[in-house]
């Protein structure tokens, strides 16, 4: 069965890249963030593969043969949908709920097709109800829901109530009022406070420090939803996943 669903994943992707011609562009951030590892993957020699430089876990693929980078990009989904990592804490099922998958995304890139695949997990625990790669709690005052196609890319998808919430909060941060007391507003004291050890707030540089700080904290959002985190040691998991998928392609 499982087989059947990556074939069917397969056959899904396949049409998006022979359909690519027909769609316009929009350049997102992902797009423009380079290959920082390069790996190679037994038995397919034609296609360039690397690890992005991104705050999530991105395989990029990228060849001249679109049938080439889906048999890959199947052999990589198959491999990490039962993967497991206890040190990582990576866990393919707990309970028999599956918790592995992966957000394809296809483009045109001059004469060549290429593929990022960005390796999710849904895993909870007590710590994290909402999910272990999900925005942690100290970022849902900002962030809260979620993570969608167009937030993996780059583009922060962000909830209505900011926009007025920012802007009372400037107003609050310039009048010096108490911040933490206010039934809306409190749950950005902690944040606000923080901002002060960086910053001296002024009536003309506040709605601007605010505006560049909530992208930060969706950048570190981005970080809470990457499976492999981006130092030594998540680093070294992500190479062990990637020699998994390559000696179960090559076997």
């Amino acid at each position: 069965m499982k087989r059947l669903q990556t074939r069917a994943a397969a056959a899904a992707l396949s049409a998006l890249l022979l359909a690519l011609p027909l769609v316009g562009v929009w350049l997102m951030g992902m797009e423009k963030a380079p290959v920082e590892t390069p790996v190679c993957f037994a038995g397919f020699d034609d296609v360039q593969a690397g690890i992005v430089k991104w705050p999530m876990s991105v395989i990029r693929l990228n060849g001249e043969d679109p049938q080439r980078l889906i048999d890959l990009a199947d052999r990589i989904l198959t491999s990490w949908r039962s993967y497991t990592d206890r040190e990582a804490m990576i866990l393919a099922e707990t309970d028999g709920e599956p918790h592995n998958t992966i957000t394809p995304i296809a483009r045109r890139r001059g004469e060549c097709y290429e593929l990022d695949l960005v390796l999710r997990n849904n895993l909870t625990t007590p710590e994290h109800p909402l999910g272990l790669y999900h925005p942690h709690a100290g970022l849902h005052h900002i962030k809260k829901e979620n993570i969608g196609l167009i937030e993996v890319m780059g583009l922060a998808v962000l909830p209505a109530r900011l926009k007025g919430e920012l802007a009372a909060l400037e107003q609050a941060i310039l009048s010096g009022a108490d911040i933490r007391a206010d039934e809306t507003l409190g749950k950005h004291a902690d944040w606000v406070d923080e901002l002060k050890t960086r910053y001296t707030f002024t009536p003309e540089n506040t709605a601007d420090i605010l505006r560049r700080e909530v992208g930060a904290v969706f950048a570190q959002v981005l970080e809470d939803a990457g499976v492999f985190k981006r130092n030594e040691a998540g680093r070294a998991a992500f190479r062990r996943f990637l020699g998994t998928a390559d000696q179960e392609g090559s076997l």
